[in-house]
């Protein structure tokens, strides 16, 4: 098969939120489709991180509640047959102003070498949680790879 578009490593945010299990469903047949790996970054919202930085809350128990997520995600490229890492990412910082889920899915895209990126829009109900609802605008204006906005 000759493609055009050569795709080794498929990067998809998620956040917990449904609208990046649908993004995940995207990824994973983009990846089966070029015989690529698939990476998945879980973003820390602004809430999660000011409540890890205070202590309010143990990092031990975010990465937990994220992992459950993420093994959703590796249940779905098993499925597939799509290799797949994961990673966690913070959308916010108290200490560099220009941290957010946009500039943290496009860090990571550069860190692993992603080929293509998947990632879901804006949803319609948005909930306080959902941290990728406004970073699909500012990947797609400032992306170098092909995005599939979902």
């Amino acid at each position: 098969m000759d493609d055009a578009l050569a795709v080794d490593r498929v990067l998809v945010p998620v956040d917990g939120s449904e609208e990046s299990l649908e993004a995940v469903e995207y990824a994973v047949a983009v990846a089966r489709r070029y015989d690529a790996a698939l990476h998945a970054v879980y973003v820390l919202g602004e809430e999660v991180v000011r409540a890890i930085e205070t202590g309010a809350v143990d990092h031990e128990a975010v990465a937990e509640e994220t992992e459950a997520f993420t093994d959703t995600v590796r249940e779905q490229c098993a499925a597939a047959d799509v290799p797949v890492s994961t990673a966690i990412a913070y959308g916010f910082s108290t200490r560099r102003k220009t941290t957010h889920p946009g500039s943290a899915i496009l860090d990571t895209a550069e860190e692993i070498d992603a080929d293509f990126l998947v990632v879901p829009r804006e949803p319609v109900a948005g909930e306080p949680g959902e941290v990728l609802e406004k970073a699909a605008e500012y990947v797609l204006l400032y992306a170098s790879q092909p995005v599939l906005s979902v």
